[in-house]
């Protein structure tokens, strides 16, 4: 973890959690045949955490972790609202809202309507401290978006969780840092590696690869045909 102290609570709760998308078939290594994500970035890995939605015992399990990592890391009090993020942000942030006992909004990713309202569904958690709800992030890039709209609509964002973090692409928890954001997760792909050594869900050559690409994935996506810095990252996705 790079936000806070990683504790036997947290190592418990990554590999818990990389072993349920293991389990449900969120986890898709295909080296041979690299993924490439609007950013532009390659990479042999991809995760579905939207899967999580239709196994109740797996999302149960995965929200219950989500909320007492909250707890642990930002308080028991501390949050007051919770926003989720179009799409997949939105049933997490529910889920999560329910067991923390705090109000839900969503955040849009274009406007409807006029006014500073036009991306908060629900109400506007206005003047409350929002925890923004996604289900996973690669650079950070969407947190941004969304959490700059909640501010611009009066809400006090200083927290923002995901199920899910790549944990290797360059600047991500940079960008939310200058913006006095802290990321947490649950877990990210050195876990999913972690518990693939308990059952073999992939063969050998195919982690093999993985690794490499965690390594160095500036690299290994220049190498496949994607972009080769963060800055080449950034101009892409904002380009559309």
């Amino acid at each position: 973890m790079t936000a806070q102290h990683m504790t036997d609570w947290d190592r418990d709760a990554a590999l818990t959690t990389a072993r349920i998308l293991l389990e449900i078939k969120a986890v898709n290594f295909r080296p041979e045949e690299p993924y490439t994500f609007t950013s532009g970035w390659k990479s042999p890995v991809y995760i579905d955490c939207r899967k999580i939605i239709y196994f109740p015992r797996a999302r149960a399990k995965v929200c219950e972790m989500a909320a007492e990592k909250v707890s642990r890391h930002v308080g028991y009090e501390s949050i007051e609202a919770v926003a989720g993020g179009e799409t997949a942000g939105i049933p997490f942030a529910a889920w999560i809202a329910d067991r923390l006992m705090t109000p839900m909004a969503y955040v849009r990713k274009k406007p409807k309507g006029f006014g500073r309202n036009s991306l908060i569904e629900g109400d506007v958690p206005e003047g409350l401290r929002t925890l923004l709800v996604e289900d996973l992030t690669t650079d950070g890039a969407s947190k941004i978006q969304f959490a700059q709209a909640l501010r611009d609509a009066g809400a006090l964002v200083n927290h923002a969780f995901v199920v899910f973090f790549y944990g290797v692409f360059p600047g991500s928890f940079e960008k939310l840092a200058a913006m006095d954001i802290t990321l947490h997760h649950l877990c990210n792909w050195w876990d999913v590696l972690e518990a693939c050594r308990d059952r073999p869900y992939f063969a050998e050559p195919a982690l093999a690869e993985v690794r490499r690409f965690l390594e160095n994935p500036v690299v290994w996506s220049a190498a496949h045909g994607g972009v080769a810095s963060a800055e080449e990252a950034a101009e892409r996705k904002a380009a559309g």
